[in-house]
């Protein structure tokens, strides 16, 4: 399992932090952000290095299975925790040493305006004799108790393996 940390500055929050002198309630009830996962993101197909692209080139295949959140409050902040379930599979064409397979989050506002963005690898060993993988990735972030956030994730793929998904595999 992976552990990482990013911060999301909201606009809201140093005019929150500012207005929160007052009486009020840190009991009040707060929205937990709920993660999705991006059309065409949702998978990847990686070919090896070179000109060849049918299916005994495929390096390497991997998808998301799965995301949810965990949520704590505070006063004026909402910590969030993402869990991220990646999967992988070695293709014929695998190399040896470390699989790195590219992720991203996005946190979305209520207007779905990215308001933070960060990019990260899943990094795995496939080989021919252990060609199957699966990493829980966790990320933890804070955001302002208002704002509706929603969470956007997905692998990273090229252009050219965006169109190969696109194209239902045909290379």
């Amino acid at each position: 399992m992976t552990r990482r940390k990013f911060v999301v500055l909201a606009p809201a929050l140093v005019a929150l932090t500012l207005a929160g002198c007052g009486g009020g309630s840190s009991e009040t009830s707060y929205f937990c952000p709920e993660p999705f996962t991006v059309q065409d993101a949702e998978r990847l197909t990686h070919f090896k290095d070179g000109p060849g692209r049918d299916p005994r080139d495929i390096a390497y295949e991997a998808s998301v299975v799965g995301a949810a959140t965990k949520c704590s409050a505070s006063r004026n902040q909402i910590e969030v925790t993402l869990f991220l379930r990646i999967s992988a599979s070695a293709g014929p064409s695998v190399g040896a040493g470390r699989t790195s397979i590219p992720y991203f989050v996005r946190v979305l506002d209520s207007s779905n305006n990215v308001v933070q963005s960060q990019d990260f690898n899943a990094d795995f060993r496939l080989t021919s004799g252990s060609p199957r993988g699966s990493s829980q990735e966790e990320l933890t972030f804070s955001v302002s108790r208002q704002g509706g956030y929603r969470i956007a994730v997905g692998l990273r793929p090229t252009v050219e393996e965006l169109n190969y998904n696109r194209r239902g595999r045909q290379p």
